[in-house]
């Protein structure tokens, strides 16, 4: 997606995903979990997917009139040989054209990235402050530092402008990221604020007042029909890019070419810097959930959720009744919950079950149809939905033994939930127990059956933060 062909013109902005609505489980760790878990919920990983507070009503259909107006605005997609002296090429290699084409990208994302970042300060931010639609505290904690990213980006693009010769070319941009790059660290504040800001912003969202300022925006032509948070989720976004950037104006670097050594220096950096501020980011919004956790009984407080730094995945998973239950796997413990609304506050996780230390885990896959739901057997009925996708956990402390039995939303993020399971096994030092297949627990295990759990609205999904496989 780093180059395109000379025949494609123009391409729809992509939408950027947020730390929020999430379709597959949410991970907390990683830059792009964040955009996914903002985005499927939200964390920074996302990268657009599932969000965990409730949705606002729906706003009524704009008119006619209005919609029939309503074309997506499409940035033109410039490439570096259409934008100069098509001569000059001409003149050069194909690997060469390659390397200008990337670094010409890099500068023409920037100049895009300053343009949103403005005009989420001039169209968002300023006038919402100026009608009183948000107070400022609540602006600032939803835009968090953003001021401070734009002139960050704006050197930079200054600074390759400046390297730019008069016919087009750029000789050397290395030293120019290697200067810039240690600025990247004023992204540390902004990312870790994006799970905090995204749940305010959904929040504020269930305003009358907020819902129909934002809706105004969307439907106008400024906005290309990204909501606010597809805004405010562009510079983490941006940031996730610049090692893929890099490299492709490496991979068309000669190893004799001045250049490329500083290049390889500024890959070193780059990585190293979207490595620490993925690491923040993620105890960030590990930090948020816990500060989520509702204990009804101070028996379910565990040491292993206080010593959390790392969230691996979250999001909702049904019992064997059909109850909606939200399950966090932190780094070393699986802790059940159902989701709790209070009044206008953020959600909130009440636990529900005693939490399971990773250590003491066992994971077992249930075929599709061998699961006893409501009650009822259903084996019969293989291709009822409401027996798929299930897969159990349970725990062993003494002669107690503690079983659950949940089902996923569909076959992928069952997977990624085993998948995220087994890689926090096996970083707790366990092996990974050799899958079963049971159709039933023993006689006498207690099951989530046996208590009732009255649910609110929670987050359609799970949200992966920390695991590798990614849906596509």
């Amino acid at each position: 997606f780093l180059q395109e062909s000379g025949t494609k013109r123009s391409k729809p902005v992509p939408r950027v995903a947020a730390l929020a609505s999430l379709l597959p489980p949410v991970k907390a760790t990683s830059l792009k979990r964040i955009g996914q878990t903002l985005q499927r919920s939200v964390s920074f990983r996302n990268e657009s997917r599932a969000s965990t507070l409730p949705n606002p009503p729906p706003l009524p259909p704009p008119s006619s009139s209005s919609s029939s107006t309503m074309t997506t605005r499409r940035r033109d997609s410039k490439l570096w040989s259409e934008t100069f002296d098509i001569r000059v090429g001409a003149t050069l290699s194909p690997k060469e054209i390659k390397r200008q084409e990337a670094i010409f990208e890099l500068a023409q994302g920037e100049q895009d990235l300053v343009e949103d970042l403005k005009l989420a300060k001039k169209a968002y931010h300023d006038p919402m402050l100026k009608l009183s639609i948000m107070t400022e505290q609540e602006l600032n904690q939803i835009f968090g530092t953003l001021d401070s990213l734009i002139p960050l980006h704006e050197d930079l693009l200054s600074r390759l402008r400046d390297a730019r010769k008069p016919d087009g070319t750029t000789e050397n941009v290395g030293h120019i990221l290697t200067g810039w790059l240690p600025c990247l660290s004023s992204y540390t504040p902004y990312c870790s604020n994006q799970v905090q800001a995204k749940a305010l912003l959904d929040q504020k969202k269930q305003d009358r007042r907020v819902q129909d300022f934002l809706q105004r925006c969307l439907q106008s032509p400024f906005s290309r029909k990204l909501d606010l948070w597809n805004f405010l989720d562009i510079p983490r976004s941006r940031l996730v890019k610049y090692p893929l950037l890099l490299r492709e104006i490496l991979k068309h670097t000669p190893n004799d070419h001045l250049d490329r050594q500083h290049l390889e220096e500024a890959m070193l950096m780059v990585q190293s810097v979207v490595a620490d501020i993925n690491r923040r980011t993620g105890e960030s919004e590990c930090q948020h959930y816990k500060d989520r956790l509702l204990y009804s009984d101070e028996g379910r407080r565990h040491e292993l959720i206080d010593r959390s730094k790392t969230l691996s995945c979250h999001g909702e998973l049904k019992n064997n009744r059909g109850i909606k239950l939200h399950v966090f796997l932190f780094q070393d413990i699986l802790v059940i919950t159902r989701s709790v609304s209070l009044n206008s506050q953020p959600v909130s996780y009440q636990l529900c079950r005693q939490p399971i230390p990773i250590r003491q885990l066992d994971l077992e896959d249930v075929s599709d149809g061998e699961m006893r739901v409501g009650g009822s057997i259903r084996g019969a009925f293989s291709n009822n939905e409401r027996t798929k996708n299930f897969f159990r956990v349970s725990c062993r402390s003494g002669s107690q033994l503690q079983t659950h039995c949940f089902q996923a939303s569909d076959a992928f993020n069952k997977q990624q939930w085993i998948n995220c399971i087994r890689q926090a096994t096996e970083a707790a030092g366990e092996q990974t127990p050799q899958t079963e297949r049971r159709t039933e627990p023993e006689p006498g295990e207690p099951t989530d059956s046996s208590e009732e759990c009255q649910l609110s609205q929670m987050c359609p999904s799970i949200i992966i933060t920390d695991c590798t496989s990614q849906k596509h």
